[in-house]
């Protein structure tokens, strides 16, 4: 078996069939001759239902059969959704209101399910759902992002779902109550829409024994276990599939209720049958992400360094609670609340709200990049409030390399890292230096200049347990088996390049397969950004077992010590050797079956925790509050890259979400919880043109977390580049007053007049 050398870039396996139309998405997967679904939608954010006619939906041309709560309750499906929850401060579960698969008594929020109608073609569907008579008595909305109002639950009458914290209370007010400085700032983090380019989708079959399910998402066994228990199946009759996939960015990861109704719906009437969200369904429907408000304080010595930090978040869970929504600006919030910094008196204190709109869950970072833009804002004006610059007091404040490993406030440990080299390379990178004449030269163009840093964070999350398992083919191809879920990321590439480097098995003969419930016993899908770490580790503990299997059948071909070496089989003593391809041939011709596959799977003994420091510079017009992001350095330590470029694409990606967050992006509804914000007409993403070259630059520091010495990558990128421009924005136009998000042309030109 080999051992790790240098990271190499390959071409990326996929790209070929990707980009010359070859992908099979779920529109391509689907069954032809399915029955398409069309759901019918709440108009309204919070009703009580007075009638539901669907008697001309029955009686439409073309349709099949009409769904509502009342045939799924006659069906015996299971009566709600599940999400996780977290435990309250005094010692209670959170509140847990049933979310029905399809509305009851009520509706929620606007978009939520009602009814749907199966007919032969998407049109009669539609036409079909249209012919709808949905009678709904308006109630108030709860839009507000704090306690009281109308209530959306019974089970919350003052609509606070959760009410969690953790860390050291008196300790932090005691250091507060003695600190030389306190610096407090309030940060308000947008709503967002995840957005990706294929919205999501479903089809389901049933053979008159077993359920198939394909859905466009992010992992295959949470939703068969799902399956299994709303549809009350067996196991063994539940297969889940997962195509190629077109983004998914967290919000693919968990259960919907169309794929329960879609499932239940193929068994009921023995014919196939799919959907497929449109764009403007998709932004009333999709789990949205982030929307909270964080109000946080640093207590400091005289000399800047932290002595106790506190935050206190109200986070928006929308609606219901979705899969992991409780436990997003909670838990995983906390995961990362310190920072790369030694502070000794920590409190996060999170409160969970209900309101009348879209459920709220991951989106791409999952409570870190939140917690990371919450504190690096606050240390960025500490260092103006304290009159230090902003480099020096991150550094003064940084845990050092002889801490780790580091116990965090969240009960986790950080196990390396060198935070200051990290910072150091970024500064020189970047040309910090150059800066003021940078500056100096815009303002003679009557233009602002500012330079933002964030020094981040990331915790890997996810099950650290993975699964792999490899099949040797008559055709001299072998096809890798992996838990994980790629939803763009190049996975293809890294795992059979991976596989390629242990074995040596040429990269062309190795086909990698994925989301299939019924080809690999376990797997935790992506998310997390834990697939590379997890993955590899399981393939290395399934090469061990399939290296140690077959240096026992080559034995006598070989003679005794047969070892696995820089690509082949052989034995002190002896010249002879075989790749791993011949001795499979070889097993096959003596009728080794038992040779022919082999299964392994590991498990992560601690969590890696990639870090790094990221520096955007703008330029703003004052005169129209227009920006312009004109500079960009991202210096990260991901530990060893077994593959470059796919890094580097995946920091640019996280890049450019984060600096959507920054400047523009942002899900709007009125009083009554209608949603302005409808279409890409009116929810404004970055464009190319948004972005600048991205200058990034690897500074590893290898973990021990696994055998490879890898971090994972996935979300860095939005998790330092939020804060970073925002600090640069607050640079640019000065003023006591902290900038919010997004930072539009209008609250630019607000900002720049009021400090004039």
């Amino acid at each position: 078996m080999h051992a790790f050398g240098k990271s190499q870039t390959v071409h990326r396996v996929e790209d070929l069939r990707l980009l010359t139309g070859q992908g099979r998405f779920m529109e391509d997967t689907a069954p032809r001759d399915a029955l398409h679904a069309v759901f019918l939608r709440a108009p309204l954010a919070h009703g009580r239902i007075v009638a539901l006619d669907l008697g001309a939906a029955r009686e439409s041309p073309g349709v099949v059969a009409v769904f509502d709560a009342a045939a799924l309750d006659s069906a015996g499906l299971a009566l709600a959704m599940e999400a996780s929850l977290r435990t309250n401060r005094d010692g209670t579960i959170g509140a847990s209101p049933p979310r029905p698969l399809l509305a009851r008594d009520r509706v929620c929020f606007a978009g939520e399910p009602v009814a749907m109608v199966v007919a032969e073609t998407a049109a009669q569907a539609q036409d079909a759902a249209e012919m709808s008579d949905l009678d709904l008595d308006p109630l108030p909305a709860h839009m507000d992002l704090g306690s009281g109002g109308s209530a959306v639950h019974a089970q919350a009458p003052d609509n606070i779902a959760y009410d969690w914290a953790v860390g050291d209370e008196p300790a932090v007010d005691a250091a507060f109550a003695h600190a030389a400085h306190r610096v407090a700032i309030t940060v308000e983090q947008p709503r967002l829409l995840a957005a990706p380019m294929e919205p999501r989708g479903a089809f389901a079959e049933w053979d008159g024994h077993r359920l198939h399910l394909c859905f466009s998402g992010q992992g295959v066994w949470t939703m068969k276990e799902r399956l299994t228990s709303m549809l009350h199946l067996r196991p063994e009759d539940v297969r889940v599939t997962i195509p190629d996939v077109g983004g998914g960015f967290g919000m693919k990861a968990m259960p919907y209720p169309e794929y329960f109704v879609i499932a239940h719906a193929a068994r009921a009437l023995g014919r196939p049958v799919r959907w497929h969200s449109s764009r403007s369904e998709a932004i009333l429907s999709d789990n949205a992400g982030r929307d909270l408000r964080s109000e946080a304080e640093l207590a400091l010595d005289a000399d800047g360094r932290i002595q106790a930090y506190r935050v206190r978040n109200w986070s928006n869970l929308g609606a219901y609670n979705s899969e992991f929504g409780q436990n997003i600006q909670s838990g995983l919030f906390s995961m990362v609340a310190t920072g790369a910094y030694d502070i000794p008196a920590v409190l996060v204190h999170s409160r969970g709200v209900y309101t009348n709109t879209t459920p709220v869950d991951a989106y791409r970072g999952a409570g870190r990049p939140e917690a990371i833009t919450v504190l690096e804002r606050l240390m960025d004006k500490a260092a103006r409030q304290l009159g230090h610059c902003p480099f020096d007091l991150r550094r003064r404040n940084f845990i050092p390399p002889a801490r780790f490993p580091y116990a965090t406030v969240a009960g986790d440990r950080i196990e390396d890292g060198d935070f200051a080299r990290v910072l150091d390379r970024a500064r020189v990178e970047a040309d910090v230096a150059g800066f003021p004449q940078r500056r100096a030269d815009s303002a003679t163009r009557g233009r602002l200049r500012g330079l933002g840093l964030s020094f981040y964070i990331e915790s890997i999350l996810g099950n650290p347990a993975e699964g792999a398992a490899v099949e040797f083919h008559d055709n001299g191809t072998v096809t890798l088996f992996v838990g994980t879920q790629s939803n763009g990321q190049g996975h293809e590439t890294v795992f059979a390049q991976f596989l390629s480097d242990q074995t040596g098995v040429p990269l062309a003969a190795i086909r990698v397969m994925q989301g299939d419930s019924d080809r690999i016993a376990r797997g935790g899908g992506t998310g997390g950004s834990r697939s590379v770490t997890v993955q590899t580790n399981a393939t290395l503990a399934m090469v061990s077992r399939m290296t140690a299997a077959f240096s026992g059948f080559l034995r006598d071909a070989l003679g005794e010590g047969v070892v696995l070496d820089d690509g082949a089989f052989r034995a002190p003593g002896s010249n002879r050797t075989l790749t791993l391809l011949e001795a499979a041939a070889l097993a096959r011709t003596q009728g080794r079956a038992d040779l022919l596959r082999h299964d392994g799977a590991a498990e992560l003994s601690a969590r890696s925790y990639p870090n790094g420091a990221h520096l955007a510079e703008i330029e703003i017009d004052p005169e129209t509050g227009a920006l312009q992001l004109e500079r960009y350095t991202a210096v990260d330590d991901f530990g060893n890259l077994l593959h470059p470029q796919l890094v580097e694409g995946q920091v640019h990606g996280g890049i450019m979400q984060g600096v959507g967050q920054a400047i523009c992006e942002r899900v709007v509804f009125d009083e009554d919880g209608q949603p302005l914000t409808g279409s890409f007409m009116d929810y404004a993403m970055p464009r190319a043109t948004d972005l600048p070259f991205v200058r990034f630059r690897s500074e590893p520091v290898p973990t021990g977390t696994n055998p490879l010495g890898v971090k994972g990558c996935g979300e860095a990128g939005t998790v330092g580049s939020i804060a970073a421009v925002v600090n640069a924005v607050q640079d640019a136009v000065g003023g006591s007053v902290d900038v919010q998000m997004p930072l539009t042309p209008e609250r630019i030109w607000r900002l720049c007049r009021d400090r004039a």
